[in-house]
């Protein structure tokens, strides 16, 4: 890890983990993030391709249940251009919960979750090129969730990645494809909370 930043739009103290291709924080508290040619984070299961190349900027949460969510605004260019929420608890233990754009030209929500390798899983399509996303972390276990008002909350996947280690969370950028992809957070919001029921949108 290198390169620690102190955002106005943030808790903690973040850092880099790649760096991007160029990134600025506005002040409205948003963040802005290029990911840069042929960024990726991803273990193929069914090829020797593995990459852990994308631009993010992560934080240690301080609670053992939090939410970290925002509204993500993607400019779609190529196929798998994304914005992504990380979790990450060492080099091949992560998930990312991206706003995608699909082989079809269409963005939607993808979830990537990885053991050694990738599982990767596609789910709804999305309108337009903005969308909320939100990771939840409890110690039992992590969820996924995206919303298209940031009110009802739609669950993408409730998994566990079993590991003692402290987690890492942040903003990612990718451009597997492309040439560049650039991607706004906004109205951020992290905090101490726990969810009882993962599955009733809120």
């Amino acid at each position: 890890m290198e390169n620690q930043i102190k955002l106005i739009s943030m808790q903690f103290t973040c850092v880099w983990k790649n760096i991007p291709q160029k990134w600025h924080e506005n002040d409205d508290k948003s963040i802005e993030i290029t990911a840069g040619k042929s960024t990726d984070w991803f273990i193929d299961p069914m090829s020797d391709y593995s990459k852990d190349s994308a631009p993010v900027l992560l934080f240690e949460p301080r609670n053992t249940n939090f939410i970290l969510q925002s509204k993500v605004k993607v400019e779609f260019l190529s196929m798998y251009d994304a914005g992504v929420l990380q979790i990450r608890v060492g080099k091949k233990l992560w998930g990312k919960l991206c706003f995608e754009y699909s082989p079809q030209k269409h963005p939607m929500i993808v979830s990537v979750v990885t053991r050694g390798v990738s599982d990767d899983c596609n789910s709804v399509e999305i309108d337009g090129n903005e969308v909320y996303l939100r990771i939840y972390y409890s110690q039992q276990a992590i969820a996924f969730h995206y919303s298209v008002d940031g009110k009802y909350w739609n669950l993408v996947r409730n998994f566990s990645l079993k590991s003692k280690n402290k987690p890492m969370v942040g903003f990612s950028a990718q451009s597997p494809t492309g040439k560049y992809c650039k991607v706004k957070f906004s109205n951020i919001i992290y905090k101490a909370r726990k969810i009882d029921n993962l599955r009733n949108g809120k």
